[in-house]
C-alpha cells in the first residue's frame, strides 16, 4: 500500500529534512510540499493525500486553524517547536506531535503511528487490505490513546462506555480513552460477540456474568439496560 505525504512549513530547511525522510521510507511517496495554509488547500484539494505532516506556525493561518477549517483531512503529524499545542493537537485528532529538530527515529516512531492508523481506516472498506498480517483482523482492533496506536485483543474487551466525544474501552487488562463514538464502534465490532445495551454502553456478550432485572453484572461492574434496548437484549441473551 503507497501512503501519499504531503509536507507543509514555511521554513525550507524544515521541508527539506522532512522530504529527504519520506524519500528514505519504502511505501511513502511525497506528493507535495507546501509553505502555507493556503497551498495545503489547494493540494488536499487537487489530489487524494493520506499523511499530512504538519507545521504550527506558519504565516497567515496556523496548522491548528487550518485543521479546524476542514471538513475532511488526512492523517495529521504537527511538526513543532512547541510544547504548548499538545493537548489541542489530541482534541484536533492529531496522530501525533513531533517536536523539532525532528530525528529519523523520532520521525519513524510517528510514521509507524502513522500508517497503522491509515491501514485500519482502509481495512474497514476493503477487506482484502490486512492491517496485522500475522493475524485475523476479526480478532483484534486498533484503539488509539495517548499518542499510541494500541492492538487489542476482541475478548479482551469488556464492555465500552460513551463519554460524548470520547469513549472508555475496558479491557482485562487497563482502561482505554480513545477519541471515537459509540456508534462507530457498534458498527466495527462483530454482532455476534458485541451487543449495544444502552445508549452509553457496549458490552462483549461472552463476558457477561449474570442478568437480573434490567442489570447486566460483569465482574464488579454493573451496567443498565436502556429501555429501547431491552427487549432485544434478553432476546439474544436468552436464545444463547
Amino acid at each position: 500500500m503507497l501512503i501519499k505525504c504531503v509536507i507543509a512549513d514555511d521554513e525550507q530547511y524544515a521541508r527539506k529534512l522532512l522530504a529527504d525522510y519520506v524519500t528514505r521510507v519504502p511505501g511513502l511517496e511525497l506528493a507535495g510540499q507546501c509553505k502555507n495554509a493556503m497551498d495545503v488547500i489547494k493540494t488536499l484539494h487537487n489530489q487524494p493525500v493520506d499523511l499530512l505532516f504538519l507545521d504550527i506556525q506558519m504565516p497567515d493561518m496556523t496548522g491548528v486553524e487550518l485543521l479546524k477549517t476542514l471538513s475532511s483531512k488526512p492523517v495529521v503529524i504537527f511538526t513543532t517547536a512547541y510544547k504548548e499545542y499538545a493537548i489541542e493537537g489530541y482534541e484536533l485528532d492529531v496522530i501525533d506531535y513531533m517536536l523539532k529538530p525532528i530525528s529519523f527515529e523520532r520521525f519513524m516512531q510517528g510514521v509507524n503511528k502513522a500508517v497503522d492508523f491509515i491501514r485500519m481506516k482502509k481495512n474497514q472498506k476493503d477487506p482484502h487490505i490486512l492491517s496485522i498480517p500475522s493475524e485475523p483482523v476479526s480478532e483484534t482492533i486498533n484503539l488509539k490513546a495517548d499518542y499510541k496506536i494500541y492492538r487489542v485483543k476482541l475478548d479482551d474487551i469488556l464492555y465500552i462506555e460513551g463519554l460524548k466525544e470520547y469513549v472508555s474501552v475496558f479491557t482485562i487488562i487497563k482502561r482505554y480513552i480513545v477519541l471515537e463514538s459509540l456508534k462507530r464502534l457498534e458498527e466495527i465490532l462483530p454482532a455476534g460477540r458485541f451487543m449495544r445495551v444502552h445508549k452509553s454502553y457496549i458490552v462483549n456478550i461472552k463476558k457477561i456474568n449474570a442478568l437480573y432485572g434490567n442489570t447486566i453484572e460483569m465482574g464488579d461492574k454493573e451496567i443498565p439496560i436502556g429501555k429501547l434496548y431491552a427487549e432485544e437484549v434478553k432476546k439474544k441473551l436468552f436464545s444463547l
